[in-house]
């Protein structure tokens, strides 16, 4: 399995870029490659000004194109993802617009308090849908006070799973066989049955 982490932590050493490493290393990929924003912002708004991308920005782009999954990890500001990392994946669909067509996606961000847990639901999960990936039904989440915590480990767990599911399509469960009640046969027309429903007396 190709994976590519996309970090859009600002700090050194960031929580950010231990929560995307965590998550690569429990989904078991065997080629995983960080890309780390903070390294591209020149030419990412290099990109917005002259509609070029610089040669390691090309080369991130090609990185997540070519990726069998991505794990997408940014800082929460004023509530929603980082200005640096909706930037990136704006110049990415300028780009290329089907870049992440039919691309599983694992979500994930970090921040001071829980409160901005929801933006993974209500920010980074309707952004990739918007272009197109497919997003894992687990996103994650880690507050301050997470860190070392056993709900953390799980939900890292959780979600890495699902991502390996969906690269290596065995997401989903078995199909359920088909029932004689499941097919037209044995339908009862509904005149009878509100006839059954009529008094008889």
């Amino acid at each position: 399995m190709k994976l590519v982490v996309v970090s859009a932590g600002l700090s050194v050493p960031s929580s950010t870029r231990l929560l995307g490493d965590r998550l690569a290393a429990a989904t078991g990929a065997d080629d995983t490659r960080v890309i780390e924003l903070r390294d591209l912002a020149v030419e990412i708004a290099h990109t917005f000004t002259n509609g070029f991308p610089g040669p390691e920005l090309s080369a991130a782009f090609e990185a997540v194109a070519g990726a069998d999954g991505l794990i997408v990890v940014t800082p929460v500001f004023s509530a929603s993802y980082s200005g640096l990392f909706k930037s990136f994946f704006d110049a990415l669909s300028g780009s290329d617009p089907e870049a992440l067509a039919g691309k599983p996606v694992l979500v994930a961000a970090t921040g001071g308090s829980a409160r901005h847990s929801l933006v993974l639901d209500h920010a980074l999960r309707p952004l990739f849908s918007y272009l197109k990936a497919v997003v894992v039904p687990t996103g994650v989440y880690a507050a301050a006070e997470d860190w070392g915590a056993g709900g953390l480990d799980a939900r890292i767990a959780r979600a890495a799973g699902e991502l390996a599911a969906l690269v290596s399509g065995t997401a989903g469960t078995p199909a359920r066989p088909v029932r004689k009640a499941d097919t037209f046969e044995d339908v009862t027309p509904f005149e009878e049955r509100l006839a059954g429903l009529r008094p008889t007396g």
